[in-house]
């Protein structure tokens, strides 16, 4: 007899099988038992009939507390009235691990209980279809880049440098140095596309801010690709081909924990038409203003202005060439307009926000030095960094994209999450 998972029911129609599940609920009369079991790969139920097992299995059925292990033997049905299509008729059970008092009943929690509890709320509905979405996002990522001819570095978590300002840093020491949990990978990325010309990388990143938004976190993972021999509108195709192909390929293989979070797929779809719309800073100031909102040249857009702005094309748009003096020392200057540097935000719709930071690079060692003074920064931290403006420096353009922000827009989820292995909302959850 074959040992399966539920994932792989559809193939065993008819056939008597073995599966390893926990119990999640179970209802039913003292004829009928139903079981709601989950192993990892699904949700399903088994059907319990007191007529078939007999007296002893089916009072051990009945005893059985939510969350206990066991091993189910029975044969496997197609039944449309069910969720997922499919049901066992269980003959026998066989419990491994009793489970007694388990917390995350089924009902409404609030989200300070299910954080204390989220090393066992990683088992429910919610966070099973959000981080299997995550994981096909991490593989997609990995093949969009090797596709393009990109090759994966690592950046270290510990640096002596702040690439996005020094207010947001969680400071620590390296022995005798000053050191601080890194912002982001990029200047590191840059030196790796000098040397190999198309470079990634993926890993955790830093804010030591303190927020209660549904958009910020202080640890998060971010994909940084960096791109040697390209302007910024290369990099915008590049940028919009990988979102449209992230969105793909969760649409190819997770139809199952779409439909578990109820995500319109048609909406999804809508957004891997290309190319996405492009508006200047300028111009998104004057929609803004001629729709109400009180903003100035130069000020960064907040929650309100990007859901405007994204909803205003119904789908993810380039918000493009932002003042100076908002932007990060290392972004390229207009060469008409020194007031603006040559950069991009990507804001994905429904009101998700920023996505996608990006800019072409400035390659000018001069300007740079006196940025990074002008910041309050110390020249000696960056002397690596301009030295790849000194020894061949070449056009070079790069972005990054927050992880998690792209698994709250793509699940539809209210609020963002924190990394895995424990997944944080900030809202009201049935399990």
């Amino acid at each position: 007899m074959e040992t399966i998972r539920i994932e792989d029911v559809p193939h065993f129609v008819g056939q008597k099988v073995r599966l390893g599940a926990w119990l999640r609920n179970k209802r039913g009369s003292n004829k009928m038992q139903f079981l709601q079991l989950r192993d990892g790969t699904g949700f399903f139920q088994g059907v319990v009939a007191k007529e078939a097992v007999g007296e002893d299995i089916f009072a051990k059925v009945k005893a059985l507390t939510q969350e206990t292990s066991m091993y189910l033997v029975g044969t496997i049905r197609q039944d449309d009235r069910s969720d997922f299509g499919y049901e066992m008729d269980v003959e026998d059970v066989t419990v491994v691990g009793e489970s007694e008092g388990y917390p995350i009943t089924p009902k409404e929690h609030g989200t300070d209980f299910l954080m204390d509890h989220r090393h066992l709320y990683l088992r429910h509905i919610q966070p099973f279809a959000v981080l299997r979405i995550r994981n096909t996002l991490i593989a997609a990522t990995y093949e969009f880049f090797n596709k393009e001819g990109f090759i994966k570095i690592d950046s270290p978590l510990l640096t002596s440098s702040a690439p996005e300002g020094t207010t947001e840093l969680f400071h620590t020491e390296y022995f005798d140095t000053d050191a601080y949990l890194s912002q982001t990978g990029q200047l590191y990325a840059e030196a790796g596309a000098m040397a190999f010309g198309k470079v990634f990388t993926f890993g955790p990143t830093f804010r030591a801010e303190k927020s209660k938004t549904r958009r910020h976190l202080t640890e998060f993972w971010m994909i940084e690709p960096e791109m040697a021999w390209m302007h910024q509108d290369e990099s915008l195709e590049v940028q919009e081909r990988y979102i449209a192909y992230l969105i793909q390929a969760v649409l190819d293989r997770n139809q199952y924990e779409l439909d578990l979070l109820g995500r319109d797929k048609d909406l999804l779809k809508s957004y891997t038409q290309l190319p996405y719309p492009r508006v200047s800073y300028d111009d998104a100031i004057t929609l803004l203003k001629e729709n109400d909102f009180d903003v100035e040249w130069g000020v960064d857009f907040g929650s309100p202005e990007e859901t405007f702005l994204a909803n205003h094309f119904n789908k993810p748009v380039f918000i493009t060439n932002f003042p100076k003096e908002i932007k990060a020392f290392y972004m390229k200057r207009d060469e008409e307009r020194d007031d603006i540097v040559i950069s991009a935000d990507l804001l994905a719709p429904e009101g998700y926000g920023e996505i996608i930071g990006g800019s072409e690079r400035d390659t000018d060692y001069d300007y740079l030095e006196e940025r990074i003074k002008d910041m309050g920064l110390n020249v000696d931290d960056y002397q690596w960094y301009l030295d790849l403006r000194k020894y061949g420096a070449v056009p070079h353009s790069g972005f990054g994209l927050g992880l998690e922000r792209m698994v709250t827009w793509v699940t539809g989820e209210e609020h963002i999450r924190e990394a895995i292995p424990f997944p944080r909302t900030m809202n009201r959850l049935k399990p």
